[in-house]
């Protein structure tokens, strides 16, 4: 029954987080929280590793600062223990200019004691970036190698 307890905190940080609520998601967690996203912190310099509230809430100030709006599926959820992992598809729109940015994310969360002591995301880093920075990398990257061959 602790799996379906920890299946239930992680859906309630996901939803307070999405809502906009940062100190009802940061109370779901430990003082001394771990977050760690894969993404290219020259890129997106919000991501990277936070460890701690403080450090963890500015990060989600900042993401909630670039996003008019945010919103999420979550395809896919299981849990083992301590351990949760989830499938969720993120949607936000770019205060700057009302654009939707989507992706897919891979969360790996540990709980102790009935709060989030973990987070881990892997992310598309690439399809990610060219939403962001609204370029074709693609082209950009063929362009180039047609030119060296």
């Amino acid at each position: 029954m602790i799996k379906d307890l920890n299946k239930k905190r992680v859906i309630e940080l996901f939803e307070t987080f999405y809502a906009g609520d940062i100190e009802g998601a940061l109370a779901l967690c430990s003082d001394d929280v771990d977050f760690f996203s894969n993404a290219p912190v020259d890129i997106l310099p919000h991501l990277g590793h936070h460890r701690g509230k403080d450090d963890v809430r500015q990060m989600w100030k900042t993401v909630h600062e670039r996003y008019s709006s945010m919103r999420n599926e979550m395809p896919f959820i299981v849990a083992e223990g301590d351990r949760v992992a989830v499938h969720l598809r993120a949607f936000f729109v770019k205060r700057l200019n009302d654009r939707t940015v989507q992706f897919d994310v891979a969360v790996f969360l540990t709980l102790r004691d009935g709060k989030i002591v973990r987070i881990r995301e892997i992310i598309d880093t690439f399809d990610l970036i060219q939403q962001v920075v609204e370029r074709d990398f693609i082209a950009m990257i063929a362009a180039r190698a047609r030119e060296n061959i």
